[in-house]
């Protein structure tokens, strides 16, 4: 990580400093300002707690953000860069020739008027002579002589003054010229990809920070009890409660949930970057939770970086009233019909003999019923399938949270966001209430999803 920061900066140090400044104090406190900054970055991914961390977080995640839209968009300048480079310099190159040229041309003209002075004024001392034929006229030969040679030695200085100077002169002034259209192409580079990075992080922070957007889904399970059609879920996964969230965070979305009056509640992992002991008052609220049939929770991967593991947690939501589904299954009864309602561990857990068991969620049960599944990354559906769900419930992506992040998560999940079918079992993937890092989202605003099955 360290290596791929540092080399991050070095490029944004090349296009946003050394090439929009002259050697001098300011490239150097701009060095040094980069620099910094970069070892913020670093220092917030290894230090960042909710306690001591909470002011350095706040910066070192904003400039992660900046950083990576500045890299963005000075990468997609390049070529348009290279390009108009390639313009400048030929025109100046043609307007260096076209002053040589002209400096040649005026250098040569001096010396042939210098020439011309030299010899008429001979030929008038000798045409004096003939003229006046006295010793007077004579006694002035010399004179004339003497103007005369001084006009040659006039010329001679001119041109040997001028074109030196002016061929001299004109080296320097080229590669001014040179330097000047180099840094304003530079500046207006830098100008440009600073102004686009700093909306969209600016945009970003609104948007991950602001209300998340509810969305109404409704689902056909073609085996599903007639019974139980119209049966509600509210699904939210990724709250990510931690250093740069609050209580008023959680409180918003127990509210917004409970304005949907669900018949299920459903958080699909990655609800807290922290032990218990640091984020235990901002998940409190989770006890106001409100649904016919109860809340549930599947881990997530990162209930499995915490320093205490996952287990403190599962206890701390029980006693808040939501049911942890730890490879296990539960019936849900509505209106006479019965829906399996199942959860595995997010693979995360295997590190720590935890991990997903499909076996022991799903095996040994009445086929005949429709299986939910909740599983906190999409990629499990590929072991839901072997078992018949019907449908799996997920997060883990955020939708890609920083575009164009989202054209990377296939590389992994087999659904970015929405609803999907895969291997024959319909996943629906929500892009999360909360944030990871950077308190910024981009083309994925935060989601509450209201899912209704219909048979």
């Amino acid at each position: 990580m360290v290596a791929a920061v540092g080399a991050v900066h070095l490029y944004l140090w090349h296009r946003l400093v050394r090439s929009t400044t002259r050697p001098g104090r300011l490239r150097r406190a701009l060095t040094w300002g980069l620099a910094g900054l970069g070892v913020l970055v670093v220092v917030t991914f290894v230090g960042s707690r909710v306690e001591a961390g909470h002011w350095l977080a706040w910066p070192g995640y904003l400039w992660l953000a900046i950083m990576f839209y500045l890299l963005v968009f000075l990468l997609v300048l390049e070529v348009p860069r290279a390009v108009a480079w390639a313009v400048v310099r030929r025109g100046g190159r043609r307007a260096g020739a076209e002053a040589r040229i002209l400096e040649t041309v005026t250098a040569g003209a001096g010396a042939g008027a210098g020439d011309a002075v030299a010899v008429p004024d001979r030929d008038g001392a000798g045409g004096d002579d003939r003229a006046d034929g006295d010793g007077g006229a004579a006694g002035a030969v010399p004179a004339s002589g003497t103007a005369a040679g001084a006009a040659p030695a006039s010329g001679t200085a001119a041109v040997a003054g001028t074109v030196p100077a002016a061929v001299a002169g004109a080296v320097p002034a080229s590669a001014a010229a040179e330097m000047s259209r180099r840094l304003f192409l530079g500046r207006a580079t830098a100008a440009v990809a600073g102004v686009s990075a700093i909306g969209t992080v600016g945009y970003g922070v609104r948007t991950a920070l602001g209300d998340p957007v509810i969305e109404p889904v409704k689902v056909t399970l073609p085996h599903l009890d007639q019974r139980l059609s119209g049966l509600r879920f509210a699904v939210v996964s990724d709250i990510h409660l931690g250093p740069l969230t609050g209580r008023a965070h959680t409180e918003r979305i127990v509210r917004m949930i409970n304005s949907l009056k669900p018949d299920v509640v459903t958080i699909v992992g990655d609800l807290v970057d922290g032990t218990v002991a640091e984020l235990g008052p901002l998940a409190r609220p989770l006890r106001d939770l409100e649904s016919r049939y109860g809340a549930f929770f599947v881990t997530g991967n990162h209930e499995y970086y915490t320093s205490k593991g996952p287990g403190e947690w599962i206890e701390e939501l029980g006693q808040l009233g939501v049911r942890s589904l730890r490879n296990e299954r539960v019936e849900i009864r509505h209106q006479g019909g019965v829906l399996d309602l199942a959860g595995v561990n997010d693979v995360n857990g295997a590190t720590m003999d935890d991990g997903p068991d499909f076996a022991k969620a799903l095996g040994g049960r009445d086929t005949s019923r429709s299986t939910v599944l909740l599983a906190h990354q999409p990629v499990q559906v590929a072991d839901a399938a072997r078992y018949g769900v019907d449908l799996q419930l997920s997060g883990h992506t955020h939708g890609g949270q920083i575009a164009p992040f989202n054209l990377l998560v296939p590389l992994q999940q087999p659904v970015v966001s929405g609803l999907a079918t895969v291997d024959g079992v319909q996943v629906y993937v929500t892009r999360g209430a909360g944030f990871w890092g950077p308190p910024v989202r981009v083309g994925a605003p935060p989601e509450i999803t209201l899912l209704e099955l219909r048979s």
